[in-house]
């Protein structure tokens, strides 16, 4: 028995993330990417429409956000309302599961604004004891 085997079976889950072919991987990419964390915390603050959502997530192109709230709809994270309107009105909301995954992110997210301080001084040390002089910004 391997470490992942082990792993998933003191925590007694069908799923292990850690495993190469388990599905859950793939809803984990997808909430913990750029777009998908940021797309997340922004509709926890309500539902917004698409170019609301696209300035709220300053930098997102249209079409990385487009592809990420269809995999976060695929995934039942985010739910898609088209009215039947003209023009058409399409709104995004999370879902019950979406606003619980938000929430968790809510919290790392407010945790690392709290310690940016000691991030950037870790950098800041990080960078002096490098020859080359600081790094760039990945």
């Amino acid at each position: 028995m391997n470490i992942t085997q082990e792993a998933t079976e003191v925590r007694d889950l069908p799923y292990d993330v850690f495993a190469r072919a388990c599905p859950s991987r793939g809803t984990l990419e997808h909430v913990t990417g750029r777009w998908g964390a940021l797309t997340l915390g922004a509709l926890h603050e309500g539902s917004l429409r698409f170019n609301e959502l696209r300035r709220r997530v300053d930098g997102v192109s249209e079409k990385m956000l487009s592809q990420t709230l269809h995999a976060l709809e695929r995934d039942g994270l985010v739910r898609r309302d088209a009215q039947p309107t003209n023009p058409p009105r399409v709104d995004y909301e999370l879902t019950v599961l979406g606003r619980a995954v938000a929430e968790r992110l809510i919290t790392l997210i407010e945790f690392v604004e709290g310690r940016m301080d000691d991030v950037l001084e870790a950098r800041r040390r990080y960078d002096e004891t490098r020859q080359d002089g600081p790094s760039k910004p990945a």
